[in-house]
């Protein structure tokens, strides 16, 4: 068995004295494990470093065992990701949360949205806007995809700002008004076919509070898991930046 595929690396654990057991979300193959030859080499190390994409081919006796990797590097993003907190924080939460994918199965879509996002990741701002999208996109690859393109109440596509914590339903302003204060806030840059303003951190804080509820309450809480410390570090970490950048003014 061999294929070659173009991976971006999540994770890696010693195996041996000099080997690795290296873990890749995979372009066609989806999350994919390998053993890396000599993967804690300091010829191999700088390569399989979380957030890297590299290329890979795979190979095996049988399609259900470990197999090896042989891995080259295409873009090395791990040193400049990890030179800051928040994005040290962010690669290890989009790699936690891609973890919930089921092992083997291609999500194309998936792949693509982690490398966009890996690639506009220095700016604090645009990395949260890309791990709040990644979030949805998850949710919606795992099967319990937000409905936010119409309201739930009216069947309305303008004018919404809210989502039921129950449904997971889009709710414009006139028909949840009523109930506003049991209503989750819908920030801007989700919106369909609106464009966002400058964030706010109100805004921010509203995407993460509506993701990390329906990540919690869908696919974690079954599953018996919590939100990683990375994702709360990273939130911390914005938070930071943004009371920093509230202090300095324009």
């Amino acid at each position: 068995m061999e294929w070659t595929d173009e991976g971006i690396v999540l994770g890696v654990r010693r195996h041996g004295e000099s080997s690795a057991i290296v873990e890749l979300l995979t372009r066609a193959h989806g999350r994919h494990l390998g053993l890396v030859r000599g993967g804690a080499s300091s010829r191999l190390r700088p390569l399989l470093q979380p957030g890297n994409s590299v290329s890979a081919v795979w190979r095996a006796r049988l399609d259900e065992h470990l197999g090896t990797y042989a891995i080259e590097g295409l873009k090395l993003r791990a040193a400049t990701l990890l030179g800051s907190s928040h994005g040290v924080y962010g690669v290890t939460h989009l790699a936690s949360i891609a973890r919930l994918l089921p092992e083997r199965d291609p999500h194309e879509e998936i792949f693509a949205l982690l490398e966009h996002s890996l690639d506009d990741f220095d700016d604090i701002g645009s990395a949260a806007v890309h791990l709040i999208h990644f979030e949805l996109a998850m949710l919606a690859e795992l099967g319990f995809g937000l409905a936010l393109e119409n309201c739930a109440v009216t069947g309305e596509t303008t004018d919404l700002i809210y989502v039921s914590p129950k449904s997971g339903g889009a709710v414009s302003r006139g028909a949840g008004e009523p109930w506003r204060d049991r209503l989750l806030r819908l920030p801007p840059f989700l919106r369909h076919g609106e464009t966002a303003s400058e964030l706010t951190e109100q805004d921010l804080q509203d995407g993460f509070r509506l993701t990390g509820l329906f990540l919690l309450r869908h696919v974690l809480e079954p599953r018996g898991q919590g939100h990683s410390d990375a994702r709360a570090g990273f939130i911390n970490a914005l938070m930071r930046q943004q009371a920093r950048a509230a202090i300095s003014g324009p």
